[in-house]
């Protein structure tokens, strides 16, 4: 995913970045809507060995604080722009409600862009440009189907303008994850950290900013979308290990000619730039070898066993569904190749399969409080009021937590003229998502 993304942005001009772990509390302090919107999250260093520190430094939650002083020290004038900044880095968030690997942690990897317009078009422009890379690394890469759409002014990014996101579900549980976003923060950082620069005109004018960001997070929805209860199932494309060959022994049977066949199998295929190995482990019997590959959720296994040898052909099992299939030793390299696309699409359509039969349109309170209880995906017309939104948490309060907006989506169904917003009977404006969210 990583070096996907990271060839894709560099395409795009945006070059990658390294900026301080430690913020400085006067820096931290100055974008206050911003800052607000951490503080409980923010962990801060206040001893050095057995001393105390006189100022306290805080732990970046996120870079915005941390980058901008410089920006407004190397954008001078129009020529200065844009500036297309991306980091690879880890942040620090003190978590104390439900950690949960991957998907809330107080230390996560991700990357962050940062850039800098003259216009807001440029910077609309590159929100969506991005959030199309993430809704890739899931579609695409992950094999998690995910709805782009725009955040409510509750919980867009705190500072920000608006922001975007791509939303994936968990039909499992019945629960909606942020699976990464997309800000345009406005002017609203340049005017706190002055980045000025003179236009073509001569006059002093403020510039644009996005920021975005996807995480290790990616991961942690990938494994729940895809997860049974044997373990892992992962996509062929991001699996670390895409083919594990098995050696299968019987009594009075020449071993060696199968270890041989094992490792010019993985030899043919590494060469075609697969990513396999061979478990030769003799202190594990078969049966165990498969338990644990499938554990980790290997998408493909090669069993070669006596009788394989004799008819010069492997068995493969596939991770995602259990099919066995026997390949010609000949039609290995296509045999596999192929099998792996196979997986890889079934993958994603079994995953919007079942996503799409967890969505449910509602119209009315009633049936929003029944499909929330049923565990569903929440579409209905909303009148895009704070107070409302705020009102609907309210109200939906349990052990599960709260019910709240997810998304506007981009693809808006038609919204019949009259239609009435289903928590406060007022005009509705805009077809909107809902549900429970980690």
């Amino acid at each position: 995913m990583q070096v996907f993304f990271d060839a894709e942005i560099k395409k795009m001009k945006i070059k990658n970045c390294y900026f301080p772990l430690f913020v400085s509390p006067g820096v931290l302090q100055k974008e206050k809507d911003h800052i607000e919107g951490f503080t409980p999250e923010v962990a801060w260093v206040t001893k050095s060995g057995d001393s105390d520190l006189d100022v306290h430094i805080a732990i970046r939650p996120t870079s915005e604080t941390v980058m901008y002083p410089y920006y407004s020290k190397w954008i001078r004038g129009h020529r200065d722009l844009p500036l297309r900044l991306n980091q690879w880095c880890n942040v620090v968030r003190w978590e104390f409600s439900n950690p949960t690997p991957f998907i809330r942690s107080r230390e996560f990897l991700w990357q962050e862009g940062h850039t800098a317009f003259a216009t807001q078009q440029e910077a609309d422009k590159e929100v969506l440009e991005i959030l199309e890379l993430y809704r890739r690394i899931y579609e695409e890469f992950l094999a998690v189907p995910v709805i782009k759409g725009k955040k409510s002014e509750m919980e867009k990014f705190a500072g920000g303008l608006y922001t975007t996101s791509v939303e994936a579900f968990i039909p499992n549980v019945g629960r909606g994850v942020q699976g990464a976003t997309s800000h345009c923060l406005g002017q609203n950082f340049a005017k706190m950290f002055e980045i000025n620069y003179e236009n073509e005109k001569g006059e002093k004018a403020m510039v644009w900013q996005n920021s975005w960001a996807y995480s290790t997070r990616t991961i942690g929805v990938m494994v729940m979308v895809h997860g049974d209860d044997k373990g892992l199932v992962l996509p062929p494309k991001v699996a670390s290990l895409q083919v594990i060959v098995i050696p299968v022994p019987y009594k009075d049977v020449d071993m060696q000619a199968i270890y041989q066949a094992c490792s010019s199998t993985v030899t043919a295929l590494e060469e075609e730039g697969f990513r396999v190995e061979a478990d030769i482990r003799d202190n594990y019997s078969p049966g165990w070898k498969y338990s644990h590959w499938e554990m980790k959720g290997v998408p493909l296994r090669i069993e070669i066993g006596p009788k394989d040898l004799a008819n010069k052909q492997v068995r493969v099992v596939r991770r995602d569904n259990g099919a066995k299939k026997d390949i010609s030793m000949e039609g290995l390299v296509d045999g596999v190749k192929n099998l792996l696309s196979e997986i890889q699409e079934s993958m994603l359509n079994a995953a919007i399969q079942k996503r799409d039969a967890c969505i449910e349109k509602v119209t009315t309170w009633d049936e929003f409080v029944i499909a929330l209880n049923k565990k569903k995906l929440i579409l209905a017309p909303w009148c895009d009021e704070e107070d409302v939104e705020k009102d609907v948490k309210a109200r939906t309060k349990g052990e599960t937590g709260a019910a709240k907006t997810l998304c506007t989506p981009f693809d808006q169904p038609e919204l019949p003229e009259g239609t009435l917003c289903f928590a406060s009977g007022k005009p509705a404006k805009k077809w909107t998502y809902w549900g429970r969210s980690y």
